[in-house]
């Protein structure tokens, strides 16, 4: 590969990477009203550069959350190495929701009306899932939770605090109360290492 080459490759990624900067900035701000001039505009790239990278605020949307992804598969695996299987299924809740906190425009883009555009995020998806599910099955097959948790439900817990993520909403009394609900047990019967997340 010539220099001319990898210049460009490396301006093009500057590019998406000043795109998605910006765009978070502004979704989290001004909502998902945001307009794709004014995302151009605030990366300092033409319009034409931003189309050319993200066709439409729904791939932008699912670029976002696959950025963010990365530092959630990290936090799943991290949270799997736990010897206990009750402290790894809360420590992923608390350590996804706690990243998520001040990431406005990543839960925007999993919250917001419109779907992101998840086929372009397939493998950051699948490597994120992967753990969840492995996690989820560990705790259901230890009766740490309830038989018929499923790791699709982990998104609605989730979705669901990340919903109390506002200036007076309390996500994590929110997930206290879930907890108390998925776990196979009542709070005072758990054995040790299953109390709720704190």
């Amino acid at each position: 590969m010539n220099r001319p080459e990898r210049t460009l490759r490396a301006d093009a990624r500057r590019n998406r990477e000043a795109i998605l900067d910006a765009a978070a900035a502004l979704f989290a701000q001004h909502g998902g009203d945001v307009q794709m001039e004014d995302i151009a505009a605030a990366a300092g790239v033409g319009v034409g550069t931003l189309y050319r990278h993200f066709v439409d605020k729904r791939t932008l949307r699912a670029a976002i959350i696959g950025r963010r992804f990365a530092t959630m598969t990290a936090l799943a695996e991290e949270a799997e190495q736990l010897d206990e299987a009750w402290a790894a299924f809360t420590s992923l809740l608390d350590g996804y929701l706690a990243a998520a906190e001040p990431d406005a425009a990543f839960r925007l883009a999993i919250l917001g009306p419109e779907e992101p555009a998840w086929r372009d995020i397939e493998a950051e998806k699948r490597a994120f899932s992967a753990v969840v599910e492995r996690i989820v099955r560990r705790a259901v097959d230890a009766g740490a939770l309830r038989a018929d948790f499923r790791a699709d439900d982990f998104i609605l817990i989730t979705r669901g605090a990340m919903a109390n993520m506002t200036g007076t909403g309390d996500w994590r009394r929110h997930l206290a109360l879930q907890l108390d609900g998925i776990a196979a047990a009542a709070p005072g019967e758990r054995p040790p290492g299953q109390a709720g997340a704190q």
